[in-house]
């Protein structure tokens, strides 16, 4: 049987503990998941590529079928380089699903053979995002409680 290899494609700037669950909970539906930390020159981050790699290091080292990597570009080429078959998406609302729905259509027009998984947030992370921790970070708010143990600033 051909394994199942999924790529989880983000930023990670920061990882959350929304991103740990759903990796968490997807871990047992793959052979193994990429997370795969997209580098986009267009996108200003608050953390390196390399601090960024090391703390999702650091989150799943638990799991030993979990790989990071970084990349460039489509996520479908990616995926492709990789032998994925499965793009790995998480949804917080309904908000998330609009934007992903669009993404995950392209992403089967580019290629129909890889698909998009969507795994629902647990309830009681769904408000948290990046974005919304990295301004808790810069107006020195009240951060720590939303990253995944072991990760320090």
């Amino acid at each position: 049987m051909e394994n199942r290899i999924a790529v989880f494609p983000g930023t990670f700037d920061p990882v959350t503990k929304g991103h740990a669950d759903i990796v968490n909970r997807a871990a047992g539906l793959f052979d193994k998941i990429i997370i795969a930390v997209g580098v986009n020159t267009q996108k200003k981050t608050l953390f390196s590529l390399e601090q960024r790699i090391e703390w999702l290091e650091e989150t799943f080292k638990h799991l030993s079928h979990i790989e990071i990597k970084s990349y460039q570009g489509l996520t479908v080429d990616f995926c492709k380089s990789q032998k994925a078959k499965f793009i790995l998406r998480g949804l917080r609302n309904s908000s998330d699903f609009n934007y992903e729905t669009h993404i995950a259509h392209l992403n089967t027009s580019l290629d129909s053979e890889i698909e998009t998984v969507f795994i629902l947030t647990s309830p009681e992370l769904s408000y948290i995002s990046s974005t919304l921790i990295r301004d808790l970070i810069i107006h020195k708010g009240e951060y720590k409680k939303y990253l995944p143990e072991g990760i320090k600033l």
